[in-house]
């Protein structure tokens, strides 16, 4: 969400990047939202006058009973009760109008970096830069549910019978490689400085609505019936939420947190054959990372955490790229965003692994996130956040990447220590 001040004293500019973004059919809420505020500011400045004389009026009785000129007083005490019943509709007025500005506030998209491609959608994306070596094998890899079921390690139809389509049962040595891949991802972020988190799997709505766009909300998150409470569809979502309507000293900045937790998410629309399996689904286990820090240092933060991600993929030998997101294909509340896609030896194409998004003071400003400086007073903070790694997606393209002709999966050195020292996995069919 934006600063209503920056709105009102920049409309072109706001206008311009709904434009960007391809989202003409809001630029009259620009203008709606200009009047509405106008209406609020005046109902204000009236509602504080009146305020005022009511205040003043109110001492004037005490005076007047005191020189015995009662009916003075009486009529005081009339003019009193009148500004308190018109007061009091001034304040219904500003709560109603304050209520249409913050939903109309909280549509319109966040300014995007002026770095960032225009663009309509995610084919429009642009490739960055490339790390390690996109190799092809000269045997046929084979889908990854079949890969998976070689191990005995994959049980789709218990699934669907036990919880539906879009859930699975992982087994044995690849159930163990889930979690060793969560175990490790854990510790390479501690390595690195943040800070370990198991956070609510829960969260009520007001958190939910100060981290995402409405339209992000319908599409993914799962309502708990008669609780003011969602599923999480990413552990970002509580760990920005742990720090809501805080005042955070600027000394302490940043926070660099680390966090592991399911996540569960709709996930609507039909899939195609590359999206069935265990590519996308309801519920699976994901390392997060988000950082907490000064609107100035938020650039320098989003280069660090999709390094993060790129770094860690390539110590389990899979090759990636970073993409960068066009305007068209950023969520609403997102000022730049990179994706981190892995190569994929059987589609011969990279697919997306993870996303790093730097959401500037948008969630901040929704969650009542601030800072306290002795210099510059209060001011809200800059959030980010990027994946780590989620599994089992990550393991399509760990065990594509690691697959040898005769069906064994090597497991890289950086993993085998979280695999009770395993150097290879033989299939058991």
């Amino acid at each position: 969400m934006i600063d209503i001040k920056f709105l009102r004293e920049n409309p072109e500019i706001v206008k311009q990047n709904i434009k960007n973004k391809f989202q003409d059919s809001k630029l009259p809420l620009v203008d709606e939202v200009i009047e509405l505020d106008k209406q609020s500011r005046a109902a204000k400045k009236e509602a504080d006058e009146l305020r005022a004389q009511r205040n003043a009026n109110s001492k004037k009785i005490g005076a007047l009973m005191g020189q015995k000129k009662l009916e003075e007083a009486e009529e005081m005490k009339a003019l009193v009760t009148s500004q308190a019943e018109k007061l009091q509709e001034l304040e219904a007025k500003e709560a109603e109008l304050s209520e249409k500005i913050t939903k109309i506030m909280m549509t319109i998209p966040n300014i995007i970096d002026p770095s960032v491609p225009i663009g309509k959608d995610d084919s429009e994306n642009v490739e960055v830069k490339r790390y390690g070596e996109a190799v092809t094998p000269d045997f046929e890899v084979p889908y990854h549910t079949e890969i998976m079921e070689r191990f005995c390690g994959i049980d789709l139809e218990s699934a669907r019978k036990v919880a539906g389509n879009g859930f699975y049962y992982l087994m044995g040595d690849i159930a163990r490689l889930h979690s060793a891949v969560i175990s490790y991802a854990r510790d390479f972020m501690i390595d690195r400085g943040f800070t370990y988190c198991v956070p609510p799997f829960m969260i009520r709505s007001e958190v939910v609505t100060g981290v995402m766009s409405f339209a992000e909300m319908d599409a993914m998150m799962y309502k708990i019936e008669g609780e003011d409470l969602y599923l999480i569809g990413t552990s970002e979502h509580s760990m920005i939420g742990k720090f809501i309507d805080t005042v955070n000293k600027e000394e302490e900045l940043p926070y660099t947190l680390t966090s592991y937790s399911p996540c569960f998410r709709k996930e609507k629309g039909a899939h195609g054959i590359e999206e069935r399996g265990v590519y996308r689904i309801h519920q699976f286990e994901k390392q997060e990372m988000i950082v907490v820090c000064k609107p100035e240092d938020s650039p320098k933060w989003f280069d660090i955490l999709w390094q993060n991600t790129v770094d860690l993929f390539r110590s389990l030998d899979i090759p990636v790229r970073t993409l960068e997101c066009c305007s068209g294909d950023l969520a609403d509340l997102k000022v730049k965003s990179v994706d981190v896609e892995a190569w994929s030896p059987r589609q011969q194409k990279y697919f997306e692994v993870g996303s790093c998004s730097n959401l500037g003071d948008a969630q901040a400003r929704r969650l009542k996130i601030r800072v306290s400086s002795k210099e510059n007073g209060k001011y809200f903070a800059h959030t980010l956040n990027n994946t780590v790694v989620a599994p089992p997606r990550m393991l399509i393209a760990f065990l594509e990447n690691n697959l040898n002709a005769d069906g064994s999966v090597n497991i890289p050195e950086a993993l085998r220590p979280y695999m009770g020292g395993t150097e290879k996995l033989v299939p058991k069919k």
